[in-house]
């Protein structure tokens, strides 16, 4: 472990929980803007934490431990999700835990602990927020599984450092795999991020709901815990797909001073990211809940065709 190892994990986690909010506030500008609403301000995610922090929490009397504890919970695994995925550096000290597998385990555990904190309090809109939040995680977790061992296949290795260091510093090559593997990855980021056609993160609407069902009870310091989290989660599902898809612009472990050019192309990478889900999100309808299980099935399948893809082509290379 050296010291630039150490400057780059504390860079990449400051970064994560420094530009999340950024992200979902430049996301919610674009979009209010393309469907000609007035927008609210680029730093409002900012202002809404500033005053979620500063008010009390209201947990009912008959609330657990597991209710308390959830929040820091879930915002501790969205970032340590956000600081094992390379987007600065691949010289990173917890790239031995930056594994596929491993990061889906990850957005697995917050999804088990923030269900059973939404049935914890037995309401009826709590109880079926979980039971909707669990049958999008059960469909999309394989998915997305599929998608990071078509990256894997390539690299030969499903550490996330390996597979950038082998997709951004070899030659440029056409990789039909990855585009079917592109393609399932915006379904599924599309569905574990809530947002449309899956979900609609402003609806008010509760028997539509999925995400917000499931954190209607909170409030005050634990509700900004669980809005912070869920940019960070948004941060994180975009960072994987530049990090597979987009890997160019990412510091070598013996690079450091790459760094200083990581950061804007992260920015700008970000940026156009954020707006292209604002214009899919601004076209797109929400679709009934009963469609979700097909439109994840399809993500899953294009997935499996990415990876027969790259094995067939592999073999026909081979022979």
């Amino acid at each position: 472990m050296t010291w630039t190892g150490i400057v780059s994990q504390v860079l990449e986690i400051v970064v994560a929980l420094a530009l999340a909010p950024l992200l979902t506030g430049w996301v919610n500008q674009w979009r209010a803007r393309l469907q000609n609403r007035s927008a609210p301000g680029l730093l409002q995610p900012y202002k809404v934490l500033h005053k979620l922090f500063h008010k009390d929490s209201v947990v009912a009397e008959h609330a657990s431990p597991l209710f308390r504890a959830v929040p820091y919970l879930v915002f501790g695994c969205m970032a340590l999700a956000s600081s094992i995925v390379p987007t600065l550096s691949t010289d990173l000290p917890l790239a031995p835990a930056a594994d596929a597998i491993a990061l889906v385990g990850l957005f697995a555990l917050a999804r088990v602990f923030i269900s059973l904190a939404a049935m914890d309090i037995g309401t009826s809109f709590g109880s079926l927020g979980a039971r909707r939040e669990m049958l999008i995680g059960f469909l999309a977790e394989p998915a997305l599984l599929m998608v990071l061992f078509s990256a894997s296949l390539i690299s030969r290795s499903t550490s996330l450092t390996t597979v950038v260091e082998t997709l951004a510093h070899r030659e440029l090559a056409i990789y039909p795999a990855l585009a079917f593997a592109g393609v399932a990855f915006t379904m599924v980021s599309l569905a574990e991020n809530a947002r449309v056609p899956v979900d609609n993160p402003a609806t008010h609407l509760e028997l539509t709901m999925i995400h917000e069902a499931l954190i209607l009870e909170y409030s005050g310091r634990h509700l900004a815990l669980i809005e912070w989290a869920a940019s960070l989660k948004l941060f994180a599902y975009s960072c994987i797909g530049l990090a597979l898809f987009f890997p160019w612009g990412i510091a070598e472990a013996h690079a450091p001073l790459a760094m200083l050019l990581a950061l804007p192309a992260l920015v700008g990478k970000l940026a156009i990211g954020g707006f292209l889900l604002a214009v899919l999100e601004t076209l797109a309808a929400k679709m009934r809940i009963f469609r979700v299980p097909e439109f994840l099935a399809s993500a899953f399948l294009l997935a499996v065709l990415g990876m027969l893809v790259h094995l067939l082509l592999a073999s026909g290379g081979g022979a």
